[in-house]
């Protein structure tokens, strides 16, 4: 399976435009099978996960915040995303606003996307620690599984990263589901649950569980909010949006998309969940996911499991490499005589770094994972309004960044992850985004120019 997913991805690319976008051309079924793998990641895997086998089926609604938050993604910048047809989300904000705005963005962004990939690193050399002998460090094993990506894609680029991708994608939907169906089985169906989950944590239920010690939903309504305006920037989501056909196929993908990462996230937290009821004292809840495929797959099929756990990691670590090669090509630098040779020195280093993180950063995945955002989040209403409000102008999106940042950074540095700074971070920050960046606009009176078409 290992050498099915490098093996897949192995096409060359000669030209940036193949490098970076694929030329333009994904159908609905890649761009899916893309967009899917690209989201579903070992470290959000491992973290909801982890919800699930702690408490249980109210654990649901963690995946839910994908599924409402890429909805929003289709029907707020999906269609004006290809519309603008670039190569990196980031020349939006150049066209838009200013080239100073520009790369103040992208550089917000490259920052955001090397705390995300440090993560994906880092739980996907928790997920194979137990395939090595105890003696090899563990930055050496995420120095080797990060190579092994890296050969993997700088032949073809983003070309190499869908054709993996629809492998990985087609696999997932095989083995997920059956995972669960076993579990599911081996402790007799959800009145198993019912013998180490009290009657409150069955359920999904906003208003009676807001505060819940188990998994508090006001937490899960933070993740929510920031989602929706975090993901619309996205800049791994951005490229392969530029790589479909036309408009209607990437609000189309967008869409089926958010369901789909939705179902598998789902049957993993409600795997972990049955996991619970056989296993209820793991060390870390976070190795729920290989726990189950040690314990409940045969040999082989639990071989192609790890396997396929691999390839979302795989996937979703080349995408954002890719994406950060884009942006770092797009917005600091001139083509030079081989552009591709650059794209792969770039994707290069951008796996140095995200190894970097993992091994001297990260601890804890899902909060790292949740403050590697902040940036993104400042860039809400810099993008909603350039893309829908003709009077918002360079001065207004930069009092929005400059508040998103101050707030966002404050929030951690005074309350802190043990006073959860999640809440005044999305529920008081955003609206104090866009409220600045509005009445800046408002009171300066200068419009800037309507983004150029590709």
């Amino acid at each position: 399976m290992l050498l099915l997913f490098v093996g897949v991805g192995f096409k060359r690319a000669s030209t940036t435009e193949d490098f970076t976008v694929a030329s333009r051309q994904l159908g609905l079924f890649p761009l899916v099978a893309t967009l899917v793998m690209t989201e579903f990641n070992t470290s959000t895997l491992l973290a909801f996960a982890a919800a699930g086998y702690g408490a249980g089926p109210m654990a649901l609604a963690m995946p839910g915040v994908f599924l409402i938050g890429l909805l929003f993604y289709a029907a707020s910048v999906a269609k004006d995303w290809k519309r603008f047809n670039r190569t990196s989300v980031g020349e939006f904000f150049t066209a838009r606003y200013s080239r100073a705005l520009g790369r103040t963005a992208s550089g917000l962004l490259l920052v955001a996307m090397v705390g995300f990939t440090a993560t994906y690193v880092k739980s996907m050399t928790l997920l194979f620690a137990p395939f090595v002998p105890s003696a090899v460090p563990l930055p050496a094993l995420s120095a080797l599984l990060t190579a092994l990506v890296l050969v993997a894609v700088l032949p073809g680029g983003l070309r190499s990263i869908v054709r993996a991708d629809v492998a990985g994608f087609v696999v997932s939907l095989v083995v997920f589901p059956l995972l669960l169906f076993i579990g599911w089985r081996r402790v007799g169906g959800f009145d198993g649950l019912a013998t180490v989950f009290p009657a409150d944590q069955l359920r999904v239920s906003v208003v009676q569980q807001w505060t819940h010690p188990a998994l508090s939903m006001r937490f899960v309504s933070t993740l929510v909010v920031l989602t929706c305006f975090t993901y619309i920037a996205a800049p791994w989501y951005g490229q392969k949006i530029f790589a479909a056909r036309d408009e209607r196929t990437a609000w189309k993908a967008v869409g089926w998309s958010a369901v789909l990462i939705f179902l598998l996230y789902g049957a993993m937290v409600l795997g972990a969940s049955f996991l619970r009821v056989e296993q209820p004292s793991l060390s870390d809840a976070q190795l729920a996911v290989p726990t189950m495929m040690g314990a409940w797959l045969p040999a082989g099929l639990r071989g192609i499991g790890f396997a396929v756990l691999f390839g979302a990691a795989f996937t979703t670590l080349a995408g954002v490499w890719s994406a950060m090669a884009a942006m770092v090509t797009a917005d600091f630098t001139t083509p030079g005589r081989d552009p591709v040779r650059t794209q792969r020195l770039l994707v290069s280093t951008a796996a140095l770094l995200s190894w970097a993180g993992a091994t001297f950063l990260v601890d804890d995945i899902l909060n790292r994972l949740i403050l590697a955002n902040i940036p993104v989040a400042a860039l809400a209403f810099a993008l909603l309004a350039g893309f829908h409000w003709p009077r918002a102008n360079t001065v207004g999106a930069w009092a929005s960044v400059v508040t998103g940042v101050v707030w966002g950074v404050g929030c951690f540095v005074v309350v802190g992850e043990a006073g959860g700074y999640t809440w005044p971070w999305a529920i008081y920050g955003l609206p104090l985004i866009f409220a600045s960046g509005a009445t800046v606009s408002l009171l300066t009176g200068r419009r800037a120019p309507a983004p150029v078409s590709a």
